[in-house]
C-alpha cells in the first residue's frame, strides 16, 4: 500500500512541470502567448501512451524484471530530462528546444504512469485494489501540489532553472523506491511476440461478456462530473465570489477534501468491494452536482460554497479511487500495461469532448440548468453499470 502511495507522488510531480510551471516561466522570459499555447503539444505522450505499452509488456530487462526494470529505466530518463530543462538558460530563448525537452519529460512521465499502473494491479490483491488505487490517486495529487504550487512559490525566490533542478532531485526517492520493492508476480507469463502483445490484449477483452457495455460505462460513469468541473472556474466568477474566496475555499480547503474522500472511499471499498461502491459513489457525485444548482438561485454565501465544496469532493475523491480501481480490476495480468493504458485513455475521452461544448452549453441554458443537465447525465453511466454489475460483482 505504501508502495502505490509513492509511485502516485512520483508519478504526479512531473505533470505540471510541464504546463503550468513551465508556461510562467515561459511568461516570464517574455515569450510569445501563441508559443505558450502550442506547449500544450507537448503533452501528446499522454493521451497516446498506449501505442508503446504493449513493448513495455512484451519485453523483460536482464535486471531487475518487466516491471522494475522499465519503471527504473523511464524514472533515470525523466529525472534526466526535467533536469535538461533546468539547464536552459533564463530567460528562455529557444522555443524549440524547449518543446524537445518537454516532450521527452512528457514521453517518461507516461511511460512511467503505463509501469506503475500495471505493477499495482499485479502486486495488489483483487480486494486491496480499491485501496490500493485510492492511495496512489490521493499521491498523485499530492506530487502534483509539490511541483504546481512548490514550484510557482519556490520560482518567487529562486530562479526557474533552481526549481527545476530541485523538482528532478525530488524523483531520485522513486528511484531508491523501484530498487527496494520486490518485481511482481507473473503467473499468466507474458506475450511472446510482438503481435500477441498488440493484438492479444484486445481479442482477450473483447470476447469477454459485455464488453461494449463496460467500455459505455468507462466512457460515461464520470461524464457529468467531468463537464461541471470544467465550467466550475467561469460559475464561481459569475455567481459573484472573489478569487481569494475561491483560493481559499476551492483550492486549498477543496483539495483535502478530495484527499479525504479518496482516503475514505479505499476504505469503504476494502469492506464492501469496488462493485458497490460505484453505485454509492456515483449517486452522490451526481447529488453533488445537483447542488451546484442550488449554488446558482441563491445569494454569494461562503457558508453555502463551502459546505457544496466540501461535499462534491469528498465524493469526487471516492468516486475517482472507485474509478481508478475497477479499471485496473478489468485488466487481465498477462497484458496490464496496454489493457490499462487503453481503458485510461477511454477514459479520457469525455473530458477531451464533453468538455469542449460545456460553455455553449451553460451560456444557452443558464447555470442552473447547466447543472441540472450534468446531474442527469450520471444517470446513463449507472444504468449500464447496473448491466454489467452480474458479471463483476463477486470479482470486485
Amino acid at each position: 500500500m505504501l508502495t502505490a502511495f509513492l509511485m502516485g507522488f512520483f508519478c504526479g510531480l512531473p505533470l505540471l512541470l510541464t504546463k503550468d510551471v513551465l508556461q510562467a516561466w515561459m511568461s516570464d522570459s517574455g515569450m510569445d502567448l501563441s508559443v505558450i499555447g502550442l506547449m500544450s503539444l507537448a503533452g501528446i505522450p499522454y493521451t497516446v501512451k498506449f501505442l508503446w505499452a504493449p513493448f513495455l509488456d512484451r519485453f523483460s530487462l536482464p535486471v531487475l524484471g518487466r516491471r522494475r526494470g522499465w519503471l527504473l529505466i523511464a524514472q533515470l530518463c525523466l529525472t534526466a530530462s526535467i533536469a535538461g530543462l533546468a539547464l536552459l538558460s533564463t530567460p528562455l530563448k529557444s522555443p524549440a528546444l524547449i518543446v524537445i525537452m518537454a516532450f521527452w519529460v512528457c514521453f517518461f512521465s507516461a511511460s512511467q504512469d503505463v509501469v506503475t499502473d500495471a505493477y499495482r494491479r499485479e502486486d495488489l490483491p483483487t480486494q486491496e485494489l480499491g485501496l490500493g488505487s485510492a492511495l496512489y490517486v490521493n499521491g498523485y495529487r499530492l506530487g502534483m501540489i509539490l511541483a504546481g504550487g512548490g514550484g510557482l512559490i519556490l520560482a518567487d525566490h529562486l530562479s526557474f532553472s533552481t526549481v527545476y533542478l530541485l523538482m528532478a532531485a525530488c524523483l531520485l526517492p522513486g528511484i531508491a523506491t523501484t530498487l527496494l520493492t520486490p518485481e511482481p508476480a507473473a503467473p499468466f507469463g507474458m506475450p511472446q511476440t510482438i503481435r500477441q502483445a498488440v493484438i492479444h490484449p484486445l481479442t482477450e477483452y473483447f470476447n469477454r461478456p459485455q464488453a461494449l457495455s463496460i467500455l459505455g460505462f468507462i466512457l460515461l460513469y464520470k461524464i457529468g462530473d467531468t463537464m461541471a468541473a470544467t465550467m466550475a472556474m467561469p460559475f464561481y466568477l459569475a455567481a459573484g465570489y472573489g478569487k481569494t474566496q475561491i483560493g481559499a475555499v476551492v483550492k486549498i480547503f477543496g483539495f483535502w477534501a478530495t484527499i479525504g474522500g479518496g482516503l475514505a472511499g479505499g476504505i469503504l471499498m476494502l469492506r464492501f468491494g469496488i462493485y458497490r461502491c460505484l453505485w454509492w459513489f456515483g449517486i452522490l457525485q451526481a447529488s453533488s452536482t445537483a447542488c451546484f444548482a442550488v449554488l446558482a438561485r441563491i445569494a454569494p454565501s461562503l457558508p453555502a460554497l463551502s459546505s457544496v465544496i466540501a461535499f462534491e469532493n469528498l465524493s469526487s475523491g471516492m468516486g475517482t479511487a472507485a474509478y481508478a480501481a475497477f479499471l485496473a480490476g478489468l485488466t487481465h495480468k498477462r497484458f496490464t500495461a496496454t489493457q490499462y493504458a487503453l481503458l485510461s485513455s477511454i477514459m479520457g475521452i469525455p473530458r477531451v469532448f464533453a468538455g469542449a461544448a460545456t460553455g455553449y452549453l451553460a451560456q444557452w441554458i443558464g447555470w442552473e440548468l447547466f447543472f441540472i443537465f450534468c446531474t442527469l447525465m450520471a444517470v446513463p453511466g449507472l444504468l449500464l453499470l447496473k448491466t454489467i454489475g452480474n458479471q463483476n460483482t463477486e470479482s470486485l
